[in-house]
């Protein structure tokens, strides 16, 4: 079991630096799903069309809860989520991890400040391209914003944690100029 963790982060590793393109593309419209979630450990089912009612959402996908990599990237999203706010933004984070995972993760890592949700059969991770190819069983680094009429804005896939807040906080940004 450990021989095969170990095998899977290092895939993982070999392939952090090399960005890759998210296969929905920008005026794509986001499949919509409904998943059990949670936030500061409360579960409750997230639905996307219910979050677009209240504005633009930032689906991120992460390879799996209390990793170095998810933990920096939940830790940034937290950080940053007044900004989201301002921009009227939800943001969801989703991998494969079993929901009672997730419920400390969401609150250690997120902060208890934003959702995150378990997508354990990897449906929404396959329907919106983020399986991990080198390691199928996880999902890749994808972050999408999606606009209020449910149609893709801006997405962006890479193993490296850092980009994902900034570049999503960007595409927000511009969408919100050009209405």
């Amino acid at each position: 079991m450990f021989g095969r963790f170990m095998r899977a982060f290092a895939a993982l590793a070999l392939v952090a630096t090399v960005p890759a393109l998210a296969a929905l593309k920008d005026g794509t419209k986001a499949p919509d799903f409904t998943l059990q979630a949670t936030q500061g450990g409360k579960v409750f089912t997230f639905s996307l069309a219910d979050a677009l009612k209240k504005g633009p959402v930032v689906l991120y996908f992460y390879p799996a809860a209390f990793t170095p990599g998810c933990t920096i990237e939940a830790h940034d999203f937290a950080d940053a989520i007044g900004k989201y706010h301002a921009l009227h933004a939800t943001v969801i984070g989703v991998s494969h991890d079993p929901l009672a995972k997730l419920q400390k993760f969401s609150v250690s890592a997120c902060r208890k400040k934003f959702a995150v949700a378990a997508d354990t059969n990897q449906t929404v991770e396959k329907e919106y391209d983020a399986v991990l190819a080198v390691a199928p069983k996880y999902a890749n680094r994808t972050s999408y914003v999606i606009a209020q009429d449910g149609k893709i804005v801006y997405s962006y896939t890479n193993l490296d944690p850092d980009k994902h807040v900034a570049n999503t906080l960007a595409a927000l940004k511009q969408l919100e100029a050009a209405h």
